[in-house]
């Protein structure tokens, strides 16, 4: 169990139930008072799982009457932070239950104040699977909003693979249903919301690279001062594997360049340790050249498999005939969203999407599960 897990714990949901039963004193919230002796141990969403369907069991079956006590907790200020996780997951069951449209607005609507208390990104995943065109109408409204938070609702809630979240296979299914949303957003005056859009154009990059790259280039077109980061950021995935109209996109240019092997400081990396490299990219073109440099460690896989994932290293101009060495040091000391296993690996460095010869090494054995 991590610190995570800790963001709803029994203390949240101890203020959660004195929240609502300021909204509603005849409340008996008995499942709520369950539920907050069951979470030490448990995961941060089975935590989620748990107060919602406490929460579903103590408050009325009926959407309305949900609503109007939900409505009456935000007269609280402290019915705020994590505990409205659960809430807002409360409010999409609730208002899906009766098939009713009005309840389906109602609660769209509801997400949108309780967003400003803890973002309704992950509750919101029920409403656009069950009436996803419905769902899209009213968050295109959202991006007009006077707050940010609402905003970004709109161009978050609806990515493609917003991590931790539902997929919503309609989404992957309809790349093209959110670009009005990003359109009305991608200028937005927040970072906050521009840095949601970018992150929900590359994950379409995933789904569909030529509607996006079309997305892309309509922007370039009709861009303002914070439309380059937009594109940089939400290309990333496109750049890393070298695609030419995404790297042409963000103004990387030259064709004619050389890569050689990586030279390593050696074939065996210990378990915890580092791999130091070196490469030259020479420009054997004419003209100079902005060059997007980058470099892949493949591997290893849990079933003997190679895995390969690109990392950013550098972008920099070479000029004509030049040649630019560059000196890396990679890490595979324990990082939380990757596994390490040992044996064969490799490093190849890549220049506007020019692979060089791939070199191998492997990782050496953990001395803690050694034989």
């Amino acid at each position: 169990m991590g610190a995570m897990d800790e963001l709803i714990s029994p203390h949240v949901i101890t203020q959660l139930f004195a929240s609502l039963r300021k909204a509603a004193p005849t409340l008996h919230l008995q499942e709520l008072g369950v539920v907050e002796h069951a979470l030490p141990g448990a995961r941060l969403r089975d935590r989620v799982n748990l107060v919602r369907d406490g929460l579903l069991s103590d408050l009325p079956q009926d959407f309305a009457s949900t609503h109007n006590i939900i409505q009456d907790a935000l007269d609280d200020p402290s019915f705020t932070g994590w505990m409205i996780w659960p809430v807002t997951e409360l409010i999409a069951t609730r208002g899906l239950a009766s098939g009713a449209t009005e309840d389906f607005d109602a609660a769209m609507s509801m997400l949108t104040r309780l967003t400003l208390r803890l973002s309704s990104e992950f509750a919101i995943r029920d409403l656009i699977t069950a009436r996803p065109e419905r769902a899209l109408m009213h968050m295109q409204t959202w991006t007009q909003h006077e707050n940010e938070h609402v905003r970004r609702l709109a161009t978050e809630g609806s990515r493609a693979y917003l991590p931790w979240a539902k997929r919503v296979p309609w989404l992957l299914a309809h790349p093209r249903a959110t670009l009005s949303i990003l359109a009305a957003s991608y200028r937005d005056p927040a970072e906050y919301v521009r840095r949601s859009v970018a992150n929900h154009l590359n994950d379409l990059s995933r789904v569909d690279p030529a509607v996006v790259l079309a997305t892309a280039t309509g922007w370039a077109e009709s861009a303002d001062e914070n439309t380059p980061w937009v594109l940089r950021h939400g290309l990333r995935t496109l750049n890393k594997q070298g695609n030419r109209k995404a790297l042409t996109l963000l103004g990387f240019s030259g064709e004619n360049l050389y890569i050689t092997q990586p030279a390593l400081s050696g074939s065996h990396v210990p378990w915890n340790g580092e791999l130091g490299f070196t490469a030259e990219v020479t420009n054997d073109g004419d003209l100079a050249a902005n060059v997007a440099i980058d470099y892949a460690i493949g591997f290893q896989r849990a079933n003997g498999s190679i895995s390969s994932k690109t990392f950013k290293l550098t972008s920099r101009q070479i000029g004509p005939g030049e040649t630019v060495t560059l000196r890396k040091t990679h890490s595979f000391r324990p990082i939380t969203t990757r596994r390490y296993y040992a044996g064969p690996h490799f490093v190849a460095v890549q220049a506007n999407g020019e692979l060089s010869a791939q070199a191998d090494f492997t990782l050496g054995l953990d001395p803690t599960t050694a034989g």
